[in-house]
C-alpha cells in the first residue's frame, strides 16, 4: 500500500472480492435510493464493507461461503463501503436507523423493509464460517419464505 496527499490504501481488491460474486457496489446516496427503490420487492442483502481486518477475514470471506452453501440466495445482493464511499454509506445507513452505524455488517431486507441485522461484534472474533451461519439461517428465515403462500 502506498500513502501520500490525498491518496489512501488501494481498496480495489476489498471491493473485487465482493463484486466477484454478483455483489453491486453503491458509490452515491443516488445509487443507494436507485437500489432501495428498484429492489423494494423481494430480498436484498446490503453488505457494508470496510477495510478493517474483521472484514477481510471474516465477513466478506463469510459472504461467499454463504453464497456457496445456499439454496436460498438473496434476490438482489447490494455493498456499500464504509469509510471510502462515506456519502453512500451515510445513506444507506438511513434505511435501518434503527440500528446504531457498524462495519463491517449486514443488512437483510425484504420489500424494502429491514428484517435483520448482522453487526459487527458479530463478526469480529469469529470465524468466516461463523459468520457464513448467520448469513444462511438469514437467508433460510426469509428468502424461502418470499413467494409461498404461507
Amino acid at each position: 500500500m502506498q500513502f501520500g496527499f490525498g491518496v489512501g490504501p488501494d481498496t480495489s481488491w476489498m471491493r473485487e472480492e465482493l463484486t466477484k460474486l454478483g455483489v453491486e457496489e453503491l458509490k452515491t446516496p443516488e445509487d443507494v435510493d436507485r437500489a432501495m427503490d428498484k429492489y423494494a420487492e423481494g430480498t436484498m442483502l446490503m453488505v457494508i464493507n470496510s477495510v478493517c481486518g474483521c472484514a477481510a477475514g471474516n465477513a466478506r470471506p463469510g459472504v461467499e461461503i454463504a453464497l456457496n452453501k445456499t439454496e436460498h440466495t438473496p434476490d438482489q445482493l447490494v455493498t456499500v463501503f464504509a469509510g471510502q464511499d462515506k456519502e453512500a454509506t451515510e445513506r444507506a445507513r438511513e434505511y435501518f436507523s434503527e440500528y446504531p452505524p457498524s462495519s463491517p455488517a449486514f443488512a437483510f431486507f425484504v420489500d424494502g423493509e429491514v428484517k435483520a441485522m448482522i453487526p459487527r461484534h458479530r463478526i469480529e472474533g469469529r470465524t468466516r464460517e461463523e459468520v457464513a451461519e448467520d448469513l444462511l439461517m438469514v437467508f433460510d428465515a426469509f428468502v424461502e419464505k418470499q413467494g409461498t403462500d404461507a
